[in-house]
């Protein structure tokens, strides 16, 4: 029988059986479009948690003083280190697998101007701390007017962590600037017991960025090997600085939320193989309902590989045109989501090329399965039988 006689009676049976062959092509239009869709949104999540890591800063470690937990150099156990501004030249000189470093000196400061006031921290920063710390401007110039003088404004930027608050909270300064006109308290004068040992020169922490992500844990152990020549402790001893590495958050993050889109892919398979299994059984009941009809054509001269042709080409266009519409549901949703405002904890759906391919290949299977035992079955149907049947 040729093909397009074969599309005929096909669309003729959906046709005549409108809600079931509805809710059977349903199946396969929904399982494509949540293997589309949920992948893509796995994606999604993962490229805007990635975004937000970023708005912390780009490959960066910031670097605390502690306590040293082992006696190193004639220095007994449970030193105080405090870092200084010379800590930060000394790594910019001697850590070969540091690209950049930046002190940091923290102060809280009143800001008052004509129109409000507010109570808000300052950071003094080194310039290249804007770049991997990714400080943007919105509107404005960098620094070179008069000081304190407001002639930039950041842009907005997605960031999940923060230490010190966020950016968006925060003032920039120079670090020289910074230091001039907010030394740290000098312990002398101090009642602050947290302040004890302060003297000028001394930071609240420092920033730095390696020269690669495959080099971060090379470079922690530089910053440490400087460190600890200066400040007299083992460079092993990992309680004498605090260092927060954003690479091994980012890290746990990706893998976190690979497992997610893994997840979601599989349930969206499952889905799809269910929609499969509704395909077979729709062939079945086909079968069951045409054994006259069967009987008939080969009782005319239909060999057996003619019936299961027609009942393999009947499933096959079943589920072809359900995947197409699924396939074409699915990425036009993560089309359309790009350019529909989403809450800010709803990530823009992407178009995985690894969904699409799974997708394809699995109702490929669909197709042969879903069709072949059904098409078997009328196969080895014999005139005499079909036309006994009611």
């Amino acid at each position: 029988m040729p093909i397009l006689e074969i599309l005929k009676q096909t669309l003729a049976a959906l046709w005549e059986q409108k809600l079931r062959s509805f809710l059977t092509m349903f199946g396969i239009v929904w399982g494509i479009t949540s293997v589309i869709l949920l992948v893509g949104l796995g994606i999604g999540f993962n490229r805007d948690q990635h975004e937000r890591m970023k708005g912390l800063g780009t490959d960066i470690a910031i670097v605390w003083g502690g306590k040293t937990g082992a006696q190193a150099g004639g220095f007994a156990a449970g030193r105080v280190i405090r870092l200084n501004l010379d800590d930060a030249i000394a790594i910019q000189k001697k850590a070969l697998l540091v690209r950049a470093v930046s002190p940091e000196l923290s102060h809280n400061v009143a800001e008052v101007s004509q129109f409000n006031a507010a109570n808000a921290p300052i950071h003094g920063v080194w310039p290249e701390y804007q770049q991997f710390r990714n400080l943007r401007l919105g509107i404005g110039r960098l620094i070179g007017g008069l000081p304190y003088t407001v002639i930039g404004v950041l842009e907005e930027k997605k960031q999940n962590s923060s230490y010190g608050g966020r950016d968006y909270e925060m003032l920039f300064v120079p670090f020289s600037s910074m230091a001039r006109d907010f030394p740290p308290v000098d312990q002398a004068t101090t009642t602050d017991p947290s302040k004890a040992g302060v003297e000028r020169g001394w930071i609240n922490n420092l920033v730095f960025q390696p020269t690669s992500a495959d080099d971060h844990e090379a470079a922690v152990r530089e910053v440490y090997q400087v460190l600890g020549e200066r400040h007299h402790f083992d460079p092993d001893d990992k309680e004498a600085l605090f260092i927060w590495d954003t690479l091994q958050g980012a890290a746990l993050t990706n893998s976190i939320f690979a497992a997610m889109t893994w997840f979601f892919g599989i349930v969206a398979v499952l889905t799809l193989c269910l929609g499969g299994i509704g395909v077979m059984n729709i062939m079945l009941v086909a079968v069951t309902e045409r054994t006259r009809e069967i009987g008939i054509r080969k009782a005319l001269g239909a060999t057996s590989r003619d019936i299961q042709l027609q009942f393999l080409i009947e499933s096959a266009i079943i589920t072809i045109m359900s995947g197409g519409i699924g396939l074409a549901l699915g990425m036009g949703v993560c089309i359309a989501g790009n350019f529909v405002p989403l809450p800010d904890f709803v990530p823009h759906p992407v178009i995985s090329a690894a969904a699409v391919i799974a997708s394809l290949t699995t109702l490929a299977l669909i197709t042969l399965t879903a069709g072949t035992y059904p098409a078997r079955r009328a196969r080895e149907l014999t005139p005499m039988e079909c036309l006994r049947s009611d």
